[in-house]
């Protein structure tokens, strides 16, 4: 289950290229999240340059890193080492300078500190350390540094924001996110593996086009095969995955884990307060953080309700895999033969995957907004809900595209198998949508209808009209890198 070297990473290896050649001393911070193919990024791209490398290990104390550390150094340095393993990271870098310093690279030297969060472990001294070792030898010399690791939050807080020696130093920031649909489907293809686009939707709806994950699909198989066998089977690629994520990057987890189990049961999103309620954590400069982590990493998204101040942003769970494993896999008997055909067939299915086309037009909104032709005018995607009153039922719109050019897009989101049709009461229904939407916004702009579905709408009589955009997978498919 070999990945496709740096398919779809043509602009993060351009930066780690031109780091190559500055003919500065830089400091490259790479994050994204676990399973994303940060390592692969940069062991590519280096790999003829790269004279030490070390990977964090989790949960290991000072003292094993340290052990580890001088390992990898003796590995690699061979004979030219004669040292003792060190006791602190002063010492360490120390000996890793004395090595550098033995070579005569004739291009920048690359030194990779890989899941550096694991090495830097409360009171290992390590940041400090490394602050020196940057700013008394590396800022000096023709190398290229780069520091990678899972949890985001901590490295722009520790590193990309450090008020202490590394403050300003970070001269190059990746942020690796994982595949779009375009590029899902490109390294599907490089696989050989055959997959409609509907399939394609479905797995990355389950996956969120996390590399790694897709890695385990073999070809030959329909999505639905492919789904019960990463995450229905004893041996399945998928088993043990949630556990391991929020693990690998927070420190305490717990709190983070119970935001995505709050959010995983209120599709339509929560504001903060609510949030506070459902998991019992203070409503404060805590809970402030937890968010602002799992948004950084690009586990929840919050979005603004049209004309509602930043106050009252909407909290959603947008990771694919925790969405589908806490609505499928939590619990579920995998002794079974096809587990995910049974699941595939019952309402909660047709529930979650409404839900989950929804976040996945959210997170390639600008393709949606390239297929519009509104590319190069400013605006605004939000939300839109109304409880309802005794003149007005209430409204529930997930995808709202606000407009410079006096325009806004209300966009109506199905995921369907086939072409999609309108019937006369769905007909009603939009129709009521629109008119209730421009008399309780009160908005002067002009409200166009936007449809978007897999394969698009089979015109008719009732969408004749009433539809002023109607929009297929293509635009999905065509959305640039987040």
């Amino acid at each position: 289950m070999n990945l496709t070297p740096l398919l779809g990473r043509s602009q993060e290896k351009q930066i780690l290229e031109k780091a190559l050649t500055s003919q500065n001393a830089e400091l490259v911070a790479v994050i994204g999240r676990r399973r994303v193919g940060k390592t692969l990024l940069v062991r590519t791209v280096y790999q003829e340059h790269l004279m030490f490398q070390m990977t964090g290990i989790q949960g290991a104390t000072k003292k094993e890193q340290l052990r580890h550390f001088f390992h990898k150094l003796t590995e690699q340095a061979g004979e030219k080492l004669t040292a003792t393993p060190p006791k602190d990271w002063r010492s360490a870098l120390y000996l890793l300078e004395n090595y550098l310093n033995q070579l005569e690279a004739k291009t920048p030297m690359v030194i990779f500190f890989d899941e550096i969060p694991w090495i830097a472990s409360k009171n290992s001294g390590f940041l400090a350390a490394f602050g020196s070792f940057w700013n008394d030898w590396a800022s000096m010399r023709n190398v290229v540094i780069v520091i990678c690791g899972s949890s985001a939050s901590w490295m722009i807080e520790r590193v990309v924001r450090h008020k202490g020696g590394l403050h300003n130093r970070v001269t190059r920031l990746i942020d690796l996110k994982p595949f779009t649909l375009s590029e899902t489907e490109r390294y599907l293809k490089s696989r050989e593996i055959k997959l409609s686009r509907y399939e394609i939707i479905l797995l990355y709806m389950v996956t969120g086009g996390v590399p790694y994950y897709l890695s385990g699909i073999e070809r030959g198989q329909s999505a639905n095969q492919a789904i019960n066998q990463l995450c229905f089977t004893r041996n399945g690629f998928l088993q043990g995955e949630f556990s391991k994520l929020y693990a690998a990057l927070f420190e305490r987890p717990d709190n983070y884990v119970a935001v995505v189990r709050a959010l995983a049961g209120a599709w339509k999103g929560l504001h903060r307060d609510d949030i506070a309620k459902h998991t019992k954590i203070p409503n404060g400069g805590g809970l402030t953080k937890v968010l602002g982590h799992l948004e950084t990493c690009g586990f929840i998204s919050s979005y603004l309700s049209f004309g509602q101040k930043r106050k009252n942003k909407l909290y959603r769970l947008t990771d694919s895999y925790s969405l589908f494993y806490l609505q499928f896999v939590e619990g579920t008997d995998i002794t079974q033969d096809n587990v995910w055909h049974r699941l595939s067939s019952t309402p909660a299915w047709h529930s979650w995957s409404g839900y989950s086309f929804e976040n996945l037009c959210l997170l390639h909104v600008g393709g949606i907004k390239n297929a519009l032709g509104i590319s190069g005018i400013h605006s605004v995607q939000s939300s839109y809900s109304f409880s309802g009153n005794d003149l007005y039922d209430g409204l529930q719109i997930d995808l709202l595209i606000d407009r410079a050019d006096h325009t806004i897009s209300l966009c109506e989101i199905k995921f369907y198998r086939d072409n999609f049709v309108i019937n006369k009461s769905y007909s009603a229904s939009l129709r009521r949508r629109v008119t209730t939407f421009e008399e309780i916004s009160r908005t002067r702009k002009t409200v166009q209808l936007v449809f978007i579905s897999v394969y698009g709408l089979r015109t008719n009589q009732h969408s004749l009209g009433l539809v002023d955009h109607d929009l297929n997978a293509e635009c999905l498919f065509t959305a640039h890198p987040f």
